[in-house]
């Protein structure tokens, strides 16, 4: 009941065939190179993000957001850690004059 299922690995869906790697002539300094074979552009295999003008204003409007809401959690600590150290203190300076009274008594 508890134990993790192993996820298995999927087959791949597509053909994968290797880039073609094509062999390259070395050319000794008196010989003269004949012109270089132009290659094939390849396609790339990663797809390109193109922002349209309404995405590129979402993108700004959720990182504004995420910049304020970042910032007013940062500002929120801050002003708890001020508090606590005003009232450690104020808790400070109440004991110490009690202690001095306390002394002066005796």
């Amino acid at each position: 009941m508890l134990r993790p299922k192993i996820p298995t690995m999927p087959l791949p869906t597509g053909i994968a065939t290797p880039p073609a790697i094509e062999p390259t002539a070395v050319v000794q300094p008196t010989q003269h190179a004949p012109a270089p074979a132009t290659a094939s552009p390849v396609a790339s295999p990663r797809t390109r993000v193109q922002l349209t003008p309404s995405a590129l204003v979402a993108l700004v409007c959720g990182g504004t957001a995420v910049v304020l809401v970042v910032g007013a959690v940062l500002v929120s600590l801050l002003l708890a850690v001020a508090v606590t150290a005003a009232s450690v203190a104020v808790c400070a300076v109440v004991l110490r004059s009690l202690l001095a009274s306390e002394v002066k008594r005796r």
